[in-house]
């Protein structure tokens, strides 16, 4: 979602402060202003600054949150695959940028490790867009999550990474395409 919608939160809820990633309460009655609402989180300003709101706490915004969905149990007959992961991955967005993590070109190195006891163990390096953005433990972990909400992931690793720095020529073609740089 590109377009702001403005709204009243209908309850007492959890924010995390962008780009700082400090986690704060916005009280009940707090007018805000939704700007983006991509990979499950919202992106709100509100008492002059920009907050992520996790898609639990969707309904404080009148929004339907997102059902969890049940994961199956992991089984060696359940191998992930390597696109099953990236797609997942394409599902997580930098609260600032209406580009996935993907298409940012934010996601260095991805590896699966099967498990003997069934499973696999997935690791990713990913950096961010600037070396001093405190939202990096969020966007990760987030990352994280998803990597092991699918079937097949016993283990996940996000580790963030400076080498080599970010730079605007990363962003593959479908993310200029979006931000306009093309």
């Amino acid at each position: 979602m590109h377009n702001v919608s403005s709204v009243e939160l209908t309850r007492d809820c959890d924010a995390v402060q962008i780009p700082v990633g400090n986690t704060i309460v916005l009280p009940k009655g707090t007018s805000v202003d939704i700007t983006q609402t991509l990979g499950g989180t919202y992106t709100i300003h509100a008492q002059g600054g920009l907050y992520r709101i996790s898609s639990k706490d969707g309904d404080a915004l009148g929004l339907t949150a997102e059902t969890p969905v049940a994961k199956p149990e992991v089984t060696s007959s359940e191998p992930v695959e390597e696109k099953e992961i990236w797609e997942v991955l394409k599902s997580c967005y930098d609260p600032e940028i209406p580009v996935n993590i993907v298409d940012l070109g934010l996601v260095y190195d991805m590896f699966i490790e099967p498990i003997p006891t069934g499973g696999s163990k997935i690791f990713v390096k990913m950096t961010l867009t600037a070396p001093g953005c405190g939202m990096g433990a969020t966007i990760a972990g987030d990352a994280q999550q998803k990597i092991l909400d699918l079937p097949g992931v016993a283990d996940a690793s996000v580790d963030i990474v400076w080498d080599p720095p970010w730079h605007q020529s990363m962003i593959t073609p479908n993310g200029r395409r979006i931000l306009g740089l093309e």
